[in-house]
């Protein structure tokens, strides 16, 4: 593999100004982490869905929710990964995540 890393995998992309708010979607999520409890409920939450359904847009959404909206969360460290087909080798996947990480 290449030492060159496709940058925009690591990023988390801007949402557009016309956002359509899926305030149901974004309670979910919420949930699942907790939010109003003393502790987080999982560790991971994991959004699947076809493609073209939203996923990327949904959880952009979350996390710019999440820093405005709760104080816990306000300064609080994301890490972006994007990943496609050719992410399938781990050695590859390893280093994007370590790269998503260092970020």
């Amino acid at each position: 593999m290449s030492n060159l890393l496709l940058q925009t995998k690591l990023f988390k992309p801007s949402l557009r100004p016309a956002l359509i708010n899926r305030t149901h979607l974004i309670h979910r999520l919420n949930e699942s982490l907790g939010i109003g409890t003393l502790s987080f409920a999982v560790r991971l939450v994991l959004v699947c869905a076809p493609a073209g359904f939203g996923k990327t847009t949904l959880v952009s959404a979350w996390l710019a929710h999440l820093t405005t909206t709760n104080p816990q969360f306000s300064g609080g460290v994301t890490a972006w990964l994007s990943l496609d087909e050719s992410d399938n080798d781990p050695i590859r996947f390893l280093t994007y995540l370590i790269a998503a990480l260092q970020t």
